[in-house]
């Protein structure tokens, strides 16, 4: 009986630290709980974030992506260009030597002088066709020899002027008279004079040829090869509008030929005193053609008397006739069309090496005047030039119309 009281103690003793076991467990087990549904919370909330942030760089690499893609492409596009650029290049027929080389020969044959310089000649990059390419300087011989920079009490664009009174030979105006400088198409006077006074028929007719073409400047023409005009005409398009063709065909077509028509050029110069002066072919493209201001009023003063040079040099304009085509030439010289001017002879000029030229015989203030103007510059310096001589001396009186030669 006592034993089933102790058992029955014990039994009590262990049933009340069970329950007090229990009791201290439920708030662990609680606060862990709670834990547990905090960080899954937490994980919940963090999820779109982080969903989000994901999305972000899967963009950003996508663009990334698609932008080196692009500049592959581009780059591989661009090599295909190339290649295929260099893959014509090399199916192209190559440079016919030949003909270039008889370019060169012919070329060089026509305008033969002691120290003439080569004519260089190059294909066109799309074809196989000789063109003449000029080796020109940039500036002109006058600025090279610093002419440009001398003054004058009038401002002239010309680096070389000379004003004389025809009929005194008075020297009005003066500036870098004696310097001796290309001429460009004022040579073409001469070749008018050249052929006026050889009496040639005027009525015979001559055909351009592909010898009159221009491989000196590479200048262009309206008459063709091929294109029959007598000589009068070309005289009067050599002379009003320059045409280089027409005055080589000029020298071409003389007795004698080309080399015979330079050497009467050179020996009417000698003639006329001209001991400044020296010619090479009829048309001015050549700088080699090279005079001074002093020898051009004379040149102007002898032209002027032949009524045929007067009537050709002065005419405004002109139309041809070629089959079912009608060309219209203009004068070269613009002040030929102002009422305000009274021009007798007249011939303009120009290449690179000289710088546009004009000589001119005209009436102002009563007088006949020799006017003379080499290297000027820009398109509309010389008649600028020949503008400011006329004001000037139209206000002054005849006895105070002189400035002093200069040079």
């Amino acid at each position: 009986m006592k034993l089933s009281r102790v058992r029955f103690v014990t039994l009590l003793h262990l049933v009340a630290v069970a329950v007090m076991s229990v009791s201290l467990a439920l708030p662990v087990t609680a606060e862990a709980a709670s834990n547990k549904a905090e960080k899954t919370a937490r994980k919940a909330d963090a999820q779109p974030a982080e969903r989000s942030k994901r999305a972000s760089v899967t963009k950003l690499s996508a663009r990334s992506g698609k932008k080196e893609l692009s500049a592959k492409r581009k780059l591989g596009a661009k090599a295909t260009r190339v290649a295929r650029s260099d893959s014509r290049a090399s199916k192209r027929k190559p440079e016919n030597s030949t003909r270039l080389a008889k370019s060169r020969k012919f070329s060089e044959a026509r305008y033969v002088r002691a120290g003439r310089q080569p004519v260089r000649l190059a294909a066109h990059p799309r074809s196989s066709t000789v063109r003449p390419v000029a080796m020109e300087p940039r500036s002109s011989i006058g600025e090279r020899m610093g002419l440009r920079a001398a003054g004058d009490p009038l401002a002239l664009n010309s680096s070389v002027a000379l004003v004389v009174d025809q009929q005194t030979n008075e020297v009005l105006f003066s500036k870098n008279d004696s310097a001796v400088l290309p001429i460009a198409s004022l040579t073409k006077l001469m070749t008018g004079l050249v052929v006026t006074d050889a009496n040639l028929p005027l009525d015979e007719m001559v055909t351009i040829t592909s010898d009159d073409v221009d491989t000196v400047k590479g200048s262009r023409s309206r008459l063709a090869v091929g294109t029959t005009l007598t000589r009068l005409e070309l005289m009067h398009l050599a002379l009003m509008s320059s045409e280089n063709r027409a005055a080589h065909a000029l020298g071409r077509t003389f007795p004698g030929g080309l080399d015979q028509f330079v050497r009467l050029m050179n020996a009417k110069a000698r003639e006329l005193g001209m001991r400044d002066t020296r010619y090479v072919e009829p048309t001015g493209l050549s700088s080699l053609n090279q005079s001074s201001a002093r020898d051009l009023a004379t040149l102007v003063s002898v032209a002027y008397q032949r009524p045929l040079l007067r009537s050709l040099s002065t005419s405004p304009s002109h139309q041809l006739e070629l089959g079912h085509r009608t060309l219209e030439y203009r004068n070269s010289n613009r002040l030929i069309r102002d009422p305000d001017w009274d021009i007798g002879l007249q011939k303009t000029g120009y290449i690179s090496e000289a710088g546009r030229c004009l000589v001119m015989q005209a009436r102002v203030a009563g007088r006949q005047l020799i006017m003379v103007f080499l290297d000027a510059t820009g398109q509309l310096g010389r008649a600028q030039d020949a503008e400011r001589v006329r004001r000037w001396v139209e206000a002054q009186p005849m006895h105070q119309a002189a400035v002093r030669p200069q040079g």
